[in-house]
């Protein structure tokens, strides 16, 4: 059996889902270890949502910014865990540990896999001198034999202009897990005299949440709620705007649930797992024009596609029973396009090449 070891510094959010749902499918086929760091959006008993098979690894030295001290650590942490797993496939998540990951396993024949899940040179927040380095990084890491595999049709884009050695696997999410997940609630009808809104994610600069704040700000007749937390939740001053904390993963699907539609303002993105379930769960999506949400996403077929506060604002108060075809498309483009079979077969393609 081959033994695949995943590296993943953003052990966290969206990523984190996108492992449990990528490992518990291919448990079976291979032996898993995961090196990972502690986030503080990283789940407590975070190893109860994996299958009992997986093998876990502290990485202590990550850190999501760059350290130069704290690096240096964590490419020997790295290159001790490779020296005593001795994986035939390294599966590398996110650009700290992309990076690393691909230069500690100098002089290995080991198959190497890189999701960046959101190029860091994409992220503005940054400045262009900052967007620039990063971008000098990833080229350089570039020329490491390593499979850079985009999570979205937008994100596969932008690897090919680092490597021709890039692949597109759309993320996917457990539809058998989410549908147990969903047992106990009951499907919300929606009622358009009292739309609420929702998204979910770390209040950060990436999610754009002065955007989020001036929308509702500006719709003050409805509720609107951002299910997580973060370093930007003072910017959230708008008076209908609820804050609900981080929350277990039960927890979110209920407070999703109870609202209508989900909206992301994010400046970037990978491929959104909560956009996913956001679709299967028949909420209207209302999302920004950026790589990952634009590429699932089309404008008026299974939701919108906005470019500024107007665009939000007038979707938001047209939305009504006459609308329901675009929650149902969502609902099946998910089932036919984005689901973790169709996933799983890619990677288990990828893996075994």
């Amino acid at each position: 059996m081959k033994k695949i070891l995943h590296i993943v510094e953003a052990f966290g959010g969206g990523v984190f889902t996108f492992l449990v749902d990528l490992v518990n499918a291919v448990d079976e086929e291979y032996e898993i270890v995961i090196a990972y760091a502690k986030r503080p959006q990283t789940p407590e008993n975070f190893q109860k949502y994996f299958s009992d098979k997986v093998k876990f690894v502290e990485v202590k030295n990550f850190t999501r910014s760059v350290n130069p001290i704290k690096d240096l650590k964590v490419f020997w942490e790295i290159k001790k865990v490779l020296k005593e797993e001795k994986p035939d496939i390294v599966h590398l998540h996110s650009s700290k540990a992309g990076f690393v990951g691909r230069f500690a396993n100098n002089g290995r024949k080991i198959k190497m896999l890189y999701n960046p899940h959101g190029f860091s040179f994409l992220m503005q927040d940054l400045s262009k001198i900052k967007r620039v380095f990063y971008w000098l990084i990833e080229k350089v890491a570039s020329f490491r034999k390593c499979t850079i595999v985009g999570c979205s049709y937008g994100e596969y884009q932008e690897a090919l202009k680092l490597s021709k050695n890039s692949v597109c696997i759309n993320n996917g999410i457990n539809i058998d897990k989410l549908k147990e997940e969903l047992g106990q609630l009951e499907e919300k009808k929606v009622d358009f005299s009292n739309l609420k809104i929702c998204t979910v994610g770390r209040i950060g600069f990436q999610k754009n949440p002065k955007l989020f704040n001036e929308i509702a700000e500006s719709l003050p007749n409805i509720q609107f709620m951002w299910i997580g937390d973060g370093e930007l939740r003072d910017v959230l001053t708008t008076k209908n705007i609820t804050v609900t904390g981080w929350k277990s993963r039960k927890e979110v699907l209920q407070e999703l649930n109870k609202n209508d539609i989900f909206m992301l303002t994010s400046l970037w993105e990978g491929l959104p797992i909560s956009l996913l379930e956001a679709m299967y769960m028949k909420k209207f999506c209302v999302v920004s024009d950026c790589i990952g949400n634009r590429d699932v996403i089309r404008n008026g077929e299974n939701g919108y596609v906005c470019r500024e506060l107007s665009n939000y604002m007038e979707i938001v108060e047209n939305i009504n029973d006459t609308k329901f075809y675009l929650v149902n498309k969502a609902n099946s483009d998910v089932k036919e396009k984005y689901s973790t079979d169709i996933m799983k077969s890619n990677y288990m393609e990828l893996y075994n090449k």
